[in-house]
């Protein structure tokens, strides 16, 4: 609300300079507010400068934007990177099915409906802290953004299989591969750092999971810990930008530059080139970012396939996933394995799916 930008813009004047500046800032604020309905942008400005002053996003932002979606998306998207983020949560189906946590959200007062993107996803509203709940603390469901609960769903692991999630901290999708194989095989969790091990296994316990195995360390060097063409699946949920979570991180758009993107497409590249050799042929590589810059993407998986000839995408998804992207109008008769997501699709985060195999 205008009043609270203008305290937050205060205090902040406060902590960055002195009393002057900041009985300046409100002035000049609340000066702005009585002026509202005289505000606006000059007529004539070019397509970047209006949506980025319009809209709040940096002008270097917007014009990558506009060179891979147009206009028309590229303003949609920054609309809804200015809206506030809904909740959701996961069901875990091993111990409640979707329909008894949707009929004990509304017992317990809060607006929850199904998830048109997830079969397995909670939309709720006016629901409180939903990790302060009997339901999360007893692991009948984990608090995750619809558009990450698409990654396990389309890897589409099977009972007894050998999986290795590459980045998984803080386990969201780790434990969301392990309920969807009925807790049945082995997910290899990985993440860099020690302190974050403990994260993955705090959920596993509270989900109840016992297939989960935990490691640490770069996932570049998993190939001297495990054996080459021994999984069956991998997820590769790749450090990125982050630009798909503007919603819930506006700082990000104001934090990051043209030379971060850079530096995390060598990083994503050497991971997916490390992690292939360990996929046993007839094998599925899921590969995911929460950004929606097509370096880091579709350019991303390009660059992969045309150095791994063994490797092809795969748009075998589950039918029923497939059949709600369709509805959603997310995927045409053209899809080829590859998903992205964009905030004004469903009012989710920005993501990125790409399913990729290893020809037997």
């Amino acid at each position: 609300p205008p009043h609270a930008a203008v305290n937050e813009a205060v205090e902040l004047a406060k902590q960055r300079g002195h009393r002057g500046i900041s009985g300046m800032v409100n002035g000049v604020l609340r000066s702005l507010l009585r002026s509202d309905d005289k505000l606006a942008l000059p007529a004539g400005l070019p397509a970047d400068e209006r949506i980025a002053l319009a809209h709040s996003h940096p002008l270097w932002l917007v014009r990558r934007w506009l060179a891979a979606y147009g206009e028309q998306q590229t303003e949609a998207m920054c609309i809804a990177n200015n809206e506030p983020p809904h909740a959701s949560i996961r069901v875990n189906p091993l111990r409640q099915s979707r329909q008894d946590a949707l009929t004990l959200l509304r017992e317990e007062g809060c607006e929850a409906e199904p998830s048109p993107l997830s079969g397995q996803g909670i939309v709720v509203s006016r629901g409180g802290n939903l990790a302060d709940t009997i339901g999360f603390r007893n692991g009948w469901w984990t608090v995750q953004d619809e558009s990450s609960m698409l990654v396990a769903e389309a890897a589409d692991p099977s009972s007894g299989m050998q999986v290795l999630d590459c980045c998984a901290a803080p386990g969201g999708k780790t434990t969301h591969l392990a309920e969807r194989m009925g807790d049945a095989g082995v997910v290899w969790a990985n993440d860099l750092h020690p302190h974050k091990r403990q994260l993955i296994e705090a959920q596993a316990e509270r989900l109840g999971l016992q297939s989960i195995r935990t490691t640490t360390g770069d996932a570049a060097e998993l190939a001297e810990h495990l054996p080459a063409a021994s999984l069956d699946l991998i997820l590769l949920d790749a450090p990125c930008s982050g630009l798909g979570v503007i919603r819930r991180k506006p700082e990000i758009k104001w934090h990051k530059s043209e030379d971060d993107i850079a530096a995390v497409t060598d990083i994503q590249a050497r991971l997916l080139a490390a992690v292939a050799p360990l996929l046993r042929p007839g094998g599925r590589l899921v590969y995911s970012t929460c950004t929606v810059e097509p370096s880091e993407n579709d350019a991303q998986i390009e660059r992969f396939l045309q150095a791994h000839s063994e490797f092809e995408l795969d748009a075998a998804w589950p039918p029923e996933l497939l059949a709600r992207l369709r509805e959603g109008g997310v995927v045409g008769d053209d899809f080829d394995g590859r998903l992205q997501l964009l905030p004004q699709h469903f009012g989710t985060d920005g993501f990125y799916i790409a399913r990729l195999r290893k020809r037997a």
